[in-house]
């Protein structure tokens, strides 16, 4: 356990990595803007999101001077924001509407899958969202980072199908594929790493701790979180270093590890 964030709260996402990450959105009874910054040892109050929400998604392997906001709130959950380090800007929304959805890559290439029971995927370019092909399992409540660097590769994992599940999806750049499942059911885990190498922690169907590593093939559970809590959010480039922050245990939580 490592400094806690100013805000707690649930249901948010964040980017980068484990000495210089963001935390966006979520939820504290409402929908909030907040953003904070993560120099490795604690929290720092930045500018707000435009448009208050949770259960949004975002270009997760970002850096905290450029990262994507997309999705979540309330109607008509298509909001797309872009950050600079100082300030979110609005940018062109999404074609499809929803929150709970995963998403990945960067703020230039970003990845957006899923959400309130849709399989549609859509495309970022830097300017503008097109839809590409749909994942196999529609879902919502699943990780809140797609585990890709780009929009050409990505992995969802976990949600609500309903009920809770554990399908994993490899995207390749225009298809997903189906892989190895998670060892254990889940929806809303949080989330670090990439397509070949990723690290899925918390969530549950009941609220759980259990972290497992992804290694391009299969799931492998390794040492639970501390504190076990749902709709977490998690930052972190490979599956050998992460953060996760954030969640419910209940109350909702300021914890970081």
């Amino acid at each position: 356990e490592v400094g806690d964030l100013n805000s707690g709260r649930q249901n948010m996402t964040g980017s980068g990595t484990t000495p210089a990450a963001l935390i966006f959105g979520g939820n504290d009874g409402s929908n909030r803007g907040y953003t904070e910054t993560w120099n490795g040892s604690a929290w720092t109050e930045a500018g707000d999101l435009n448009t208050a929400r949770s259960d949004l998604a975002g270009a997760t392997n970002g850096t905290t001077t450029a990262t994507l906001a997309f999705g979540g709130g309330t109607n008509p959950k298509t909001q797309n924001e872009s950050w600079n380090g100082s300030a979110w800007t609005e940018l062109g929304d999404l074609n499809t509407g929803r929150q709970n959805l995963g998403g990945g890559g960067v703020q230039t290439a970003a990845l957006a899958f899923a959400g309130e029971t849709v399989a549609i995927t859509e495309s970022w370019d830097g300017t503008s969202w097109t839809e590409v092909a749909d994942l196999a399992t529609a879902r919502y409540d699943l990780n809140t980072g797609g585990g890709g660097a780009t929009n050409k590769a990505g992995l969802a994992f976990g949600g609500n199908a309903p009920p809770a599940t554990a399908v994993t999806e490899s995207w390749d750049g225009s298809s997903w594929t189906e892989v190895g499942d998670l060892n254990t059911a889940r929806r809303y885990p949080g989330a670090a790493g990439t397509s070949t190498a990723a690290l899925g922690f918390g969530g549950g169907i009941h609220i759980t701790g259990k972290t497992e590593k992804w290694n391009g093939t299969n799931w492998t559970e390794v040492n639970d979180l501390n504190t076990a809590r749902n709709e977490l959010a998690g930052a972190g480039e490979t599956n050998t270093e992460a953060l996760a922050f954030g969640g419910i245990e209940p109350p909702v939580s300021t914890k970081t590890e």
